[in-house]
């Protein structure tokens, strides 16, 4: 094991990496255009009365503050093999919808078709943190893809569980 104090946001980042955690995609209509940003600090089981998960979003964000006006975000917690789909939803140059299968609810909640857990939520609070914001969503409705494993994200790659 190495030790060393905490010497800027580089070995922060490299230490927070040794982390393992699921990849989230929140995406919802906004106007006529979906939008979406992709976390791994997604957490659930804030509480279960009511049903509350939370996230962590940067403040430099530009898509956070069109997602937040959204009357309901889907969140897609992406599945093994939807690396690409990852890649694409975090893209800064390219559509990040194009050719991807997607569905939208009546409340305009954009779900990403495969994933391995598909929410229906509200924003409920949103407070500082540091750089980031903590984004606490009350879940409305929730969809268990029983054939799907998770992808993992852990030493800044994708990762898969063991059998």
């Amino acid at each position: 094991m190495t030790q060393a104090t905490v010497d800027g946001a580089a070995s922060i980042k490299q230490a927070f990496a040794q982390f393992p955690s699921g990849v989230a995609a929140f995406s919802a209509m906004v106007g006529f255009a979906p939008e979406a940003l992709v976390a791994s600090s997604f957490t659930v089981g804030v509480s279960l009365e009511p049903p509350l998960v939370m996230f962590a979003v940067q403040n430099s964000s530009t898509t956070w503050p069109k997602l937040r006006r959204a009357p309901r975000l889907g969140v897609s917690i992406l599945a093994q093999g939807q690396e690409a789909v990852c890649l694409q939803l975090s893209s800064r140059t390219k559509d990040r919808f194009e050719g991807l299968a997607t569905s939208t609810s009546d409340a305009g909640a954009v779900l990403i078709d495969g994933a391995a857990l598909v929410l229906e939520c509200e924003v409920v609070s949103e407070t500082p943190a540091g750089d980031h914001a903590i984004v606490v969503l009350e879940v409305k409705s929730v969809e268990i893809n029983h054939d799907a494993e998770p992808l993992i994200y852990h030493g800044a790659g994708f990762r898969q569980l063991a059998a």
